[in-house]
């Protein structure tokens, strides 16, 4: 299965975007570090990253609109194929519109135990509070400041005598432990054969009269009374590729995909010289408007004609 291409964005030392790249390195981790961005051309972990052979990317973010600087992140992190954000240190608040290009695929890790102590001083305040742990929470990144869903924490005991500074260098070895571990189970969960299933289902279920049914120990759908139009196929024949199948107008239509995007598209065993094609769903970059689109085509190929003469109508409106 190809890995999930994270881009890190820093700010300073990069230590959480060390223990992002070191874990990356580990057998079967489902994620790669494609790009290390930051917002200071001095920032230390460039060099680390560098020294490590990921690519990097600096541009000081004064003198310009927030939205302008984070247009050329976004372009630095869509030219180098990632499929996801981390923030690791990243001092700088994002524009909406970035946060909305990447929602649901950016986290950040943040020193406390969300939702107490969002923003800044989080050791101080939990001291200054009698708190008995501090911590630290790895979120998905929304619009609103460290409010985001929460997707793991660890806890860190508040000792006597502690202050800020002690506090935050046990937090420090907490966030190393919790953020690679975190990234990894959420990447592989949201790549992983029963999530991917369970997207394809919801789209393919959602047409009319459509109906799931196991074909030959594969997960199919079709039309009630009538054809199959998908199939869900996972590592079927040893290829180690997830992906739906579905129709094509013919094997033409078919050699033109795979021409176009062979990365994407493939010839699949046993219905593909009927003109079926195979959309990989295993790169971490699933469009699922895409994928639904396929599906929606694919079911009026299988569909009666008193249902698609339904459909044509309704879509006239």
């Amino acid at each position: 299965m190809a890995r999930a291409r994270v881009g890190v964005l820093i700010s300073g030392r990069g230590s959480n975007m060390a223990a992002l790249l070191y874990a990356s390195r580990l057998e079967g981790c489902p994620y790669e570090i494609a790009l290390v961005a930051a917002n200071d051309p001095q920032a230390p972990g460039l060099a680390l990253a560098a020294a490590e052979g990921v690519t990097t990317f600096a541009r000081c973010h004064k003198g310009l609109k927030r939205a302008d600087f984070d247009g050329l992140i976004d372009a630095e992190l869509r030219r180098h194929g990632c499929t996801h954000v981390a923030l690791a240190g990243y001092m700088r608040l994002l524009s909406p519109g970035f946060v909305d290009r990447w929602a649901g695929r950016m986290v950040n890790i943040h020193p406390s135990l969300l939702p107490a102590y969002k923003g800044l001083d989080t050791h101080a305040r939990a001291i200054a509070a009698g708190d008995g742990h501090g911590g630290c929470s790895v979120h998905l990144v929304t619009a609103e400041l460290d409010d985001g869903p929460v997707l793991a924490q660890c806890p860190v005991a508040i000792l006597p005598g502690d202050t800020a500074e002690t506090l935050a260098a046990r937090v420090l070895i907490a966030e190393h432990q919790l953020y690679p571990r975190t990234l990894w189970e959420w990447i592989a969960g949201a790549n992983g054969p029963e999530a991917l299933l369970t997207e394809v289902r919801a789209r393919a279920l959602a047409l009319p009269e459509a109906r799931e049914k196991l074909s030959h120990g594969t997960p199919g759908f079709h039309v009630e009374g009538g054809k199959f139009f998908a199939y869900f196929s996972h590592d079927r024949h040893g290829d180690a590729i997830t992906s739906v199948l579905v129709r094509t107008s013919g094997v033409e239509e078919q050699a033109s995909l795979i021409e176009r995007d062979a990365n994407l598209y493939y010839r699949p065993p046993y219905l593909g010289p009927s003109g079926w094609i195979g959309i990989r769903l295993d790169r971490g970059d699933t469009d699922w408007e895409h994928v639904g689109d396929w599906l929606a085509r694919s079911w009026r190929m299988a569909a009666p004609k008193r249902l698609t003469r339904l459909r044509d109508i309704a879509d006239r409106f």
